[in-house]
């Protein structure tokens, strides 16, 4: 017999799950398939802006007046929304459910969170073992069961396109224009094969939001009410929203964390540019929609495995060393996309790239976190919101220029910003080396925001999901 916090791990995740599926595969989608004025990766752009507004007060506001359970309900509802918006895509529905999304998702996780700190630290006490332990083990059932979302909803939009009768080979004048050959802005212009059959996109996203509705009946029928008492405690230890917002901003007088800032920031920019730009300009410009499902499948299985493997790895080799392995398969990523002009006789080719790019992406989440939640091991509240702030600012650059900017420009700036990132991080891991930060003793990690985050895989798998 399984324990009833246990049960309650597995409904939170399955919920999840249930919802990622959808809204994955929707964020992959959105720059082919709304491709129209740039709509889809604007309405991408208001989403993280609303992440960064949301999650300066609404969590504790929710969490507060609902409980972690409801208020997971009405996250998820703001993520359906979105899918609904998607039915009859246009600026009137996009960019409203765009930040219906956004206001919900900071409560959202902060919710999750929070439910899981609760049960790990009630398990823990009836079997006698430490609250961080089990809590640990709580979160990686978790994200065991959470990330196979990516492979789930990519694979459903493949499928799903697959059957498209009208799907044709792409005429050597478009595959001229794919990749960094031309501009990049008006692919979608140049082809009707582009877009799949209107019932086709109908198909899909009634599919999406029945996995979204699924998810909402799963949480609100099958998850237990635990935080009516263990919560309340919880809450009252949080300290006032005045002092924490403006810890978050006065952390920012300190010179490491400033320093930090491009390589958070080149976070949100690399992971924009491979869902919005690398799915438009080279997968759906050559190989046509239908491909981007299996491409980003490859992208979060690379990710997902190597987030287990490097969070492991680190302690042997440091985080130095897998930062500079991730410099370089983006860069190398970088250069030979400036240079390779997609064809679809070259099929291997275009999963190359996002396995890379996983590989590295799984590096700048779990070592980022990690570094964080070493430096400021007492302002971890303030030190991750900021995370979460400057990360999402990259995001809303790298969305908002898309539409503006050619691709050449743009991967010319994924260079620029990662040669900076290059010159800043070492001044702060050299500085760390020659004067260690000390940790805080075990026992200071009560019930707040920064117990969540309790050791660095845990951290980076959490924190690079809350942006979603």
């Amino acid at each position: 017999m399984i324990s009833r916090n246990f049960k309650n791990i597995l409904v939170v995740s399955v919920g999840f799950l249930s919802l990622f599926t959808a809204y994955g595969g929707l964020q992959s989608l959105q720059s082919s398939l709304n491709a129209e004025e740039g709509m889809g990766v604007a309405s991408l752009s208001v989403i993280y802006a609303s992440i960064i507004i949301s999650s300066m007060f609404l969590p504790p506001i929710m969490i507060k007046n609902l409980g972690c359970k409801w208020t997971i309900c009405v996250g998820m509802a703001c993520y359906v929304s979105y899918s609904f918006g998607n039915l009859y895509p246009g600026w009137y529905t996009l960019i409203p459910t765009s930040v219906i999304l956004g206001l919900g998702g900071s409560p959202l996780w902060s919710a999750k969170c929070t439910y899981l700190t609760i049960s790990g630290n009630i398990q823990a006490a009836k079997e006698g073992k430490k609250g961080s332990d089990v809590i640990n083990q709580y979160f990686g059932i978790f994200f065991f069961i959470f990330q196979s979302s990516a492979v789930w909803g990519n694979l459903m939009s493949s499928l799903i396109f697959g059957q498209d009768a009208n799907i044709a080979d792409i005429p050597e004048e478009q595959l001229a224009t794919c990749g960094a050959a031309d501009c990049g802005l008006n692919i979608s212009s140049n082809s009707t094969t582009l877009k799949p059959a209107q019932k086709l996109v109908w198909t899909l996203v009634g599919c999406y939001i029945g996995v979204g509705v699924l998810a909402i009946l799963i949480i609100a029928i099958f998850l237990d009410n635990i935080d009516q008492e263990q919560s309340s405690e919880f809450r009252e230890n949080r300290e006032p929203f005045c002092q924490t917002f403006l810890a978050t901003f006065r952390l920012l007088k300190d010179w490491r964390l400033i320093t930090l800032i491009p390589l958070t920031m080149y976070s949100g920019f690399e992971q924009s540019f491979l869902s919005g730009e690398y799915t438009k300009n080279y997968v759906s410009c050559a190989l046509g929609i239908h491909y981007v499902g299996y491409v980003m499948m490859c992208f979060g299985a690379a990710n997902s495995l190597c987030s287990i493997l490097f969070g492991r790895l680190a302690r042997y080799t440091g985080r130095a060393a897998l930062f500079a392995l991730a410099a370089v398969a983006n860069f190398s990523c970088v250069l030979g996309l400036l240079f390779w002009r997609p064809h679809p006789d070259q099929t291997p080719i275009f999963f190359v790239f996002p396995a890379l790019w996983g590989m590295a992406d799984a590096i700048w989440q779990t070592q980022t976190n990690a570094l964080y939640g070493v430096l400021f091991p007492r302002e971890k509240e303030a030190a991750f919101a900021n995370y979460r702030m400057w990360e999402s600012l990259g995001f809303v650059i790298a969305f908002a220029y898309s539409t503006f900017i050619c691709l050449e420009y743009k991967l010319y700036i994924l260079l620029a910003v990662l040669f900076l990132t290059a010159v800043t991080y070492p001044i702060v891991e050299f500085n760390e080396h020659r004067n260690p930060t000390q940790p805080i003793e075990k026992g200071d990690n009560t019930n707040s925001k920064g117990s969540v985050h309790t050791g660095p895989e845990v951290q980076g798998k959490i924190l690079s999901e809350t942006e979603l």
